[in-house]
């Protein structure tokens, strides 16, 4: 991306907030916004993964299908619905989020409701549906619905989490051209990826004695200590993974409250009366036509397609995978996902730093083809003590794709339109979102009762690798437009 200079910045507004001057090509090149806010904008990657890998990842999965017994295809229908919505309604959002240049409104609205649908999610399931499964060490008082409407509640307060789990993401990415210049983007946003992983081990260290009244690796934790901590936080005394909602909940709470103290949008746009909520609607289709005006960009988001469906995937039934064909058990999955996030936390920020050295089109094109041959090798690998070796690696890369996608998408379009077009890829990739899971759950539950679970869950892992090399053919044809930019104070 070639530099561009930032103009004078003015103060029109008696409030106070400092608009940013555009470039004629429409991007933003503003000094470092205060470390402070900065920091705030990271630590929300913190916060939102801690709910990606406590519920999208780890515990809800395995206690919808290895607990409770219901299938993977169910799983998959409860996802697909919910990146549906996501098709639906976020790119519309991020049209009227570029009309006002807000985006922090949205972040706010979305973690809430994200927050108290997991609430809901462990009411339901701990006094509507049957306690049983590792970790749960009693019965609780039951409300006098059928277990079928609070199996329906769940799975509809699940679809809603990850809805605006999801929703909050495009606005989150929106914000960054506005806190740093164009060549400190890399390194912002491998903070922000590295934090994540932070964020990761963080939630599965506090919400693990919910579960099993132990912590990974260092192992059984004292009994009054355990009832202290189930008796302060609520719907969480019967152990099981279904205890962990609520303290998921409370954790992506915390640790988003920086942001909606310390971060702003700077480039707000006063004076509007009226939304055009029409004009919004019609937007969203020419946003696709307007893509065709950036060399490149319409192809990114087609390649964004194919790896965020492989990643979404993998992540969203790693646990299933480590269960049901690796052999892992009591609990032990959730050890190996700390271990090996721990290697994430350190890829994440290495890669921004080479997002800023190389570009991020080359950067991103290393990451893919190292998960293709990583997935390859996780689908070869005879035992356990070999699956830890691959799935570090993995967590080394992990991070690389949030890390690189940003700064490139950055890199095709201009940054007034940032919001509009991360919400359309952000539509690419939950439409992937209802693809990928059907074909993960019809690869597993259509070979399992013929060749085994162990084959059918391998199976899954290779239609994974199959859409990042897609994706790395893809990627091929998108232009590099990095070119290095006199370094920012």
């Amino acid at each position: 991306m070639e530099s561009v200079r930032m103009g004078s910045i003015s103060k029109p507004e008696e409030n106070g907030d400092l608009v940013l001057a555009v470039t004629p090509a429409g991007d933003f090149n503003p000094p470092l916004a205060p470390f402070r806010e900065r920091v705030s904008w990271a630590l929300y990657d913190f916060a939102n993964t801690v709910f990606s890998m406590n519920i999208a990842t780890l515990y809800f999965a395995a206690w919808l299908v290895a607990d409770l017994g219901h299938s993977n295809t169910l799983y998959a229908v409860v996802n697909g619905i919910a990146s549906a919505l996501v098709v639906v309604s976020i790119p519309v959002f991020g049209a009227i989020s570029d009309g006002t240049q807000r985006r922090k409104p949205w972040v706010v609205g979305f973690t809430l409701i994200a927050c108290i649908s997991t609430i809901v999610m462990a009411i339901l399931g701990q006094t509507g549906l049957p306690l049983i499964g590792e970790g749960v060490t009693g019965s609780g008082f039951r409300l006098p619905v059928s277990p079928g409407i609070a199996l329906f509640g769940v799975l509809a307060a699940f679809t809603l989490a990850n809805y605006a789990y999801q929703g909050a993401q495009p606005f989150y990415n929106a914000m960054m051209p506005e806190l740093v210049p164009v060549d400190h983007r890399g390194r912002l946003s491998g903070m922000g990826a590295a934090l994540g992983y932070v964020g990761s081990i963080t939630g599965v260290l506090l919400t693990f004695p919910f579960f099993t009244g132990q912590m990974p690796i260092l192992g059984a934790i004292p009994s009054r200590v355990i009832g202290f901590l189930r008796s302060a936080v609520p719907f969480t005394t019967h152990g099981g993974r279904v205890s962990t909602f609520v303290p998921t909940a409370l954790l992506f709470f915390l640790f988003s409250l920086p942001l909606f103290f310390f971060c702003r949008d700077h480039n707000v746009i006063h004076g509007k009366k009226r939304i055009a909520w029409r004009e919004a609607f019609l937007d969203v289709r020419h946003t696709l036509d307007e893509a065709k005006k950036y060399p490149g960009a319409l192809r990114f988001i087609l390649t964004s397609f194919l790896y965020q469906d492989a990643m979404g995937t993998i992540i969203a039934n790693m646990a299933l995978y480590a269960i049901f064909a690796m052999g892992f058990v009591k609990g032990s999955e959730a050890t190996l996902f700390v271990i090996l996030t721990v290697p994430a936390v350190i890829g994440a920020y290495a890669i921004g730093r080479l997002v800023d050295r190389f570009g991020p089109k080359r950067t991103l094109s290393w990451v893919i083809g190292c998960w293709i041959l990583l997935l390859i090798s996780m689908i070869i690998v005879p035992t356990r003590g070999a699956f830890w070796i691959v799935g570090a690696c993995i967590g080394l890369i992990y991070g690389g794709v949030a890390t690189a996608e940003r700064p490139l998408l950055l890199s095709l379009v201009p940054d007034v339109e940032a919001g509009r077009f991360f919400s359309l890829m952000v539509l690419s990739s939950r439409a992937a979102a209802v693809v990928g899971p059907f074909v993960w759950a019809f690869a597993v539950d259509g070979l399992t009762p013929s060749m085994g679970v162990g084959f059918a869950y391998r199976a899954g892992v290779l239609t994974v690798a199959i859409g990042m090399a897609l994706a790395l053919w893809m990627l091929r044809g998108v232009p590099d437009n990095f070119a290095r930019t006199a370094p920012s104070r």
